[in-house]
């Protein structure tokens, strides 16, 4: 074991670090739960410090899911159930997940599953137009799209 993982911390520097560690970027409570396992804090500590947390705003489930929601869908492209599985993975609530996916407007949603399947589209040589189709469905499905809006779109940008 070395030095780090040994190291004990006093409910206040577990505070502090955790702080900065929210400050940084919305965290959900699993991963200050996993921070504060790492730390080896006992259980009344953490209890202690994630209330704490959250009552001094660090630490907020649906602003988490929320920004998780915009980042991923923004930056990564990601679909609603591919967010979704994230989301639960990270132990967030049904009711917050669902509040965090009303970041996406259905607009923006559509577009750019068609953004991402036309982009997708031009990088597969496949001269059979079933074969074509299968490729391009199954890159939309991995992203996480609904299995309707990618069949629709798949037929209306192959025919």
């Amino acid at each position: 074991m070395n030095y780090q993982e040994r190291k004990s911390y006093t409910v206040d520097e577990a505070m502090q670090k955790l702080m900065h560690f929210c400050a940084y970027r919305d965290r959900s409570q699993k991963e200050v739960e996993d921070k504060l396992e790492k730390m080896h804090m006992i259980p009344q500590a953490k209890e202690k410090i994630i209330i704490r947390l959250m009552q001094e705003g660090f630490l907020n489930e649906e602003r988490f899911a929320r920004s998780f929601v915009r980042g991923k869908f923004r930056i990564k492209k990601w679909g609603k159930i591919k967010i979704t599985q994230e989301l639960k993975f990270r132990e967030i609530s049904t009711p917050v997940i669902k509040l965090g996916l009303s970041e996406i407007s259905e607009k923006d949603y559509r577009k750019t599953l068609y953004e991402l399947a036309e982009k997708k589209l031009e990088k597969i040589k496949e001269p059979n137009s079933f074969k074509k189709k299968k490729k391009l469905s199954d890159h939309l499905l991995r992203k996480g799209y609904e299995t309707s809006l990618v069949f629709d779109c798949v037929n209306s940008l192959i025919d």
